[in-house]
């Protein structure tokens, strides 16, 4: 292990690097924490290689020894995993705040300024900067606008909880806060979110880009590999969490969006077309429990049709009809828009709409704007008292004609 050099002077930010068979990437991710406008005289590095075999800690001991930034270097057996390293490197960290960099991705310049200028003004526990894509997707929604003071339950912020984030140190070693060495993906995820519930708020920097998420061309980034087993492992584990710290109602339905959506609702994609009735009924099993304690009427109508019908399917452990909207979806065919029922609310006609053996036409629902057939948004129009009483009297109105015409009685002058 190579030590930073000895001084009483606590950093204002400490970047920690887990690194694992990083190279060459590793390269352009330690250039750009040496370029960062911070300086290092207010920045320290804890790096951890987790047992690489590529020459990634012989690039990490070099950089060490030529940069001006304080920086310690620890070599170890591979954990299996990253949350070890960077457990570890929280442990060493001296900063008042951190902030977890993959070794594969890279700083903007101005990252680290912005980040804990933007800490210190708002004086919240953690801090997005802004986050893009290089040779890979990265979450957009949340970019929107820069705000000292974002609403949890308001914003999109519940749709990024990677760990490339900045987190006052304080709050984590205050709540013993850890990454779970037992998940093997979904693990920051967990992490990020307890801090932004337990935290005292969460700031967004949105007007420069602090974050290069790079895809690596061996596409050996963890989130990609894995059984489907561990993404249930992850989806219990952030599920029971936000259940542990808000209580039932729409705050916590708003919340659970998240890992139903983004963890479980994956399983129960047109992937399940081509896998075998075991696995099928195991996924089913492994779902139930958590569609018992979590899912919700109101959680459901924050859902998209499409979305409702295959989790309603997955509750109902309907597969016969699961399987068949799948198969919908993997045509890429488009559902029809409909009114239905007293009121004419819009439904989306997706396999087994109206049909007395399948799901309810509630389920159907149009509750929130979606693309219909590659066009404009489609929005549920407000149910209000005065729409509802025009509805009737064109309904009333229709009638009429039709029965004038029947009659063949002579519209009145």
């Amino acid at each position: 292990m190579a030590d930073m050099p000895r001084t009483n002077h606590e950093p204002d930010v400490s970047v920690i690097i887990g690194a694992y068979e990083a190279m060459p990437y590793l390269i352009r991710c330690l250039e750009s924490v040496d370029a960062q406008t911070i300086g290092p005289g207010r920045m320290e590095i804890v790096a951890v290689d987790d047992g690489s075999t590529d020459g990634t800690g012989e690039c990490l001991e070099e950089f060490a020894a030529r940069t001006a930034i304080p920086m310690r270097v620890v070599r170890q057996e591979n954990s299996g995993g990253p949350s070890g390293p960077r457990n570890l490197g929280l442990g060493l960290a001296r900063g008042r705040y951190v902030f977890f960099l993959d070794a594969d991705d890279y700083f903007g310049e101005e990252a680290l300024e912005r980040m804990v200028a933007m800490g210190d003004r708002a004086g919240t526990d953690v801090v997005l900067g802004k986050i893009v894509g290089v040779d890979r997707s990265a979450a957009k929604s949340m970019w929107g606008e820069t705000v000292e003071r974002a609403d949890l339950f308001d914003s999109a912020i519940k749709f990024t909880l990677s760990a490339q984030k900045l987190f006052r140190r304080d709050l984590l070693v205050r709540l013993g806060m850890s990454f779970d060495e037992k998940l093997r993906t979904g693990e920051d995820a967990l992490f990020t979110m307890e801090a932004y519930l337990r935290g005292d708020g969460v700031s967004v920097v949105a007007d420069y880009t602090c974050y290069y998420l790079v895809g690596r061309e061996d596409g050996k980034q963890l989130t990609k590999s894995g059984g489907y087993e561990l993404r249930f492992d992850s989806a219990r584990a952030l599920m029971k969490l936000i259940a542990d710290h808000v209580p039932p109602g729409p705050r916590r339905d708003t919340l659970m969006v998240r890992p139903f959506v983004i963890t479980l609702l994956p399983q129960f994609g047109p992937v399940l077309l081509g896998q075998s009735e075991a696995v099928r009924k195991h996924k089913l099993e492994l779902a139930a429990p958590l569609m018992r304690a979590y899912w919700t009427p109101g959680l459901a109508r924050r859902l998209k049709v499409q979305e409702r019908l295959r989790l309603t399917c997955v509750a109902e452990g309907r597969l016969d009809l699961l399987l068949d909207i799948l198969r919908f979806l993997k045509e890429k065919k488009k559902p029809k828009a409909v009114r239905k029922g007293l009121r004419g609310r819009l439904h989306l006609t997706y396999p087994h709409f109206g049909d007395a053996a399948g799901l309810p036409d509630a389920v159907y629902e149009l509750t929130v704007p979606e693309r219909i057939g590659g066009g404009k948004p489609v929005a549920p129009e407000p149910q209000t008292a005065a729409v509802f009483v025009r509805r009737l009297r064109r309904k009333a109105r229709r009638t009429a004609g039709a029965l004038r015409a029947a009659l063949h009685v002579p519209r009145r002058a």
